[in-house]
């Protein structure tokens, strides 16, 4: 780690736990986001990265202050559990066990730390409101710099290492900021886009610059992938006009996929191969590895396989072993096997039941908290979509376990608000009523009350 590394994680660090708990979130996100993966501190055979510093002084920071979860665990936070008890388990079933445990472990603990961080911070709307106003802002130069760099050549993150000096394909330039790869910052705009629109009416110029920037993002990439990312966030977004008829929809959607298998000579995935937005994408590739993963589901089917070099005619410089897996799902199977795989799919689709089980709570409520919970559905859907494609093996994890402990923490929240609602049903309540409800506040950390935000 260099001197500017060092210098922006110790500030961060400092902020992560000396702010209020509301406002904690903030330098956890500007730390994760803006350093490379190349500002490590190696403590033998364990790389701890700036995000994962921030994550332990984070973790921390919630055990000394003796910070809590307003009513515990949810079915989501249960699965993220799960899904990580069975990726450092499976690790016995690969080789050599000492590498693969210490890659298990990393793995778990990037995706576990920032999921279960954002998700403490985070306890209501205002919380998750102030964050993203703060998220735009960050998103602002850096934004700029991408765009800097798809001029220039220049990427002025190379100073921090860990990532390429410049990439180009197909003749064009690809920015790619401080992320691993052009098309994870450009997914990383992509799947910020839908925020920057939640203050569409109450700060328009905020909300302008939102966009400006995460578009920025999303061009300066080059790359077809975000650009499909953001065209299913804004298709997302679209949707909200016909909310009440999404179950006649994805009845549609079922239909049109069998339709296409029914007509399509290769298997319906080869759609993807049909792909490209910018006249240098690898779509075929994405395709191909679907079918290659069905074909030698015998050998990780159980707990994942440490070999899938056989699997297409390319592999990868970083690992000898393996093909590239531009896929999120079949590389949770082939680190852990079917079990990984659907664990990984039930949060997804838990995450999609809590934002509706939560549009339902508030069906009456004000319309700006509905238009947040299908905002953030919006964006699990481009997250969904955008896994087929790229595997998230830098930041973007965070962006992503962003949204995943914000559905958590918002339904959390009203799921307590309707409880407390339910106790405290008068305007004036009586002396035992009253006293039931402080109990309840009290329960909650202060955080939680009848008109809960």
């Amino acid at each position: 780690m260099n001197l500017i590394g060092t210098i922006f994680a110790l500030v961060c660090g400092y902020l992560v736990f000396q702010l209020p708990r509301r406002y904690a979130a903030v330098p956890f996100l500007l730390g994760a986001i803006y350093m490379t993966d190349g500002q490590v501190i190696e403590i033998g055979p364990f790389h701890f990265t700036i995000m994962r510093l921030l994550v332990l002084v984070g973790a921390c920071r919630i055990f000394l202050k003796h910070e809590r979860l307003p009513g515990g665990f949810n079915l989501l936070d249960r699965l993220m559990v799960f899904w990580t008890a069975w990726v450092v388990a499976c690790s016995v079933f690969h080789e050599p066990f000492s590498a693969a445990i210490v890659s298990h472990l990393g793995f778990a603990y990037n995706r576990i730390g920032t999921y279960f961080l954002i998700r403490f911070f985070i306890r209501s709307f205002d919380d998750f409101r102030g964050v993203i106003k703060a998220l735009l802002i960050m998103l602002l130069p850096l934004a700029a710099e991408m765009i800097s760099e798809k001029f220039t050549g220049r990427n002025m993150f190379v100073l921090l290492g860990g990532i390429w000096d410049l990439e180009i394909r197909g003749g064009k330039i690809r920015a790619q900021g401080p992320f691993a790869h052009s098309i994870l910052a450009g997914t990383a705009g992509a799947v910020c886009l839908p925020l920057a629109l939640l203050f569409w009416k109450e700060n328009r110029k905020l909300a302008i610059l939102g966009i400006v920037a995460t578009l920025g993002m999303v061009v300066a990439s080059a790359s077809s992938g975000p650009i499909l990312t953001t065209a299913a966030v804004i298709g997302g977004l679209v949707l909200w006009r016909v909310r009440n008829s999404m179950r006649q929809i994805r009845i549609a959607l079922v239909l049109g996929i069998i339709g296409l298998a029914l007509v399509m000579s290769d298997p319906v995935y080869y759609v993807l191969a049909k792909i490209d937005l910018t006249g240098s994408s690898t779509g075929w590739h994405r395709a191909a590895l679907i079918d290659s993963a069905l074909r030698y589901l015998d050998e990780w089917w159980f707990a994942g396989t440490d070999f899938t070099r056989h699997w297409m005619p390319t592999g990868i410089i970083a690992n000898p072993n393996h093909t590239d897996i531009t896929n999120v799902y079949i590389m949770m199977g082939v680190k852990g096997g079917l079990l990984l795989m659907f664990l990984f799919i039930a949060c997804l689709g838990t995450a999609f039941s809590l934002v509706g089980k939560g549009m339902r709570l508030i069906k009456n409520g004000p319309g700006a908290r509905l238009f947040i919970l299908w905002t953030l559905g919006a964006i699990l859907l481009g997250h969904a979509i955008t896994f087929l494609s790229v595997d998230y093996f830098d930041q973007t994890v965070v962006l992503y376990n962003f949204i995943l402990a914000s559905v958590s923490a918002l339904y959390s929240s009203l799921l307590l608000s309707s409880k407390i609602a339910a106790q405290v049903n008068v305007v004036e309540p009586t002396a035992k009523l009253g006293a039931e409800a402080s109990s309840l506040k009290r329960d909650l950390n202060g955080n939680v009350s009848p008109n809960y935000s």
